[in-house]
């Protein structure tokens, strides 16, 4: 879906060297920087207790940025505070990528599949 490449986008603005890997098998990764920066995958996790036992909190509050992959998965977890970045597949290789607290006229208009 574009998840990992977006992810990597941020990383790079980071000034992270090293090669961004899905988190789907490790849950979370972490990477040098700018900032400490942190690819958290909730896709496998069974909800806010499993994040929590992990320590997954000190990664969203601690120094650094945190990515969160699937963080509808972990409501109670997620700061009020976060950017939600929404990405919407149209085609194959194309992706709408909408940030919600932003206002709709920061976008131009969503293109039709």
């Amino acid at each position: 879906m574009g998840k990992t490449y977006f992810t990597k986008g941020i990383a790079r603005g980071l000034e992270v060297a090293e090669e961004l890997t899905s988190a789907t098998y490790t849950i979370i990764s972490e990477y040098r920087g700018k900032f400490p920066f942190y690819h958290i995958d909730a896709y496998r996790l069974q909800g806010d207790d499993d994040f929590t036992a992990l320590g997954g909190e000190d990664f969203l509050y601690g120094p650094g940025v945190s990515v969160v992959e699937w963080s509808e998965l972990l409501p109670q977890s997620i700061p009020p505070a976060a950017i939600t970045v929404e990405i919407r597949i149209l085609r194959e290789e194309k992706r709408i990528i909408r940030i919600p607290a932003l206002t709709a006229a920061d976008f131009p208009a969503e293109e039709s599949p």
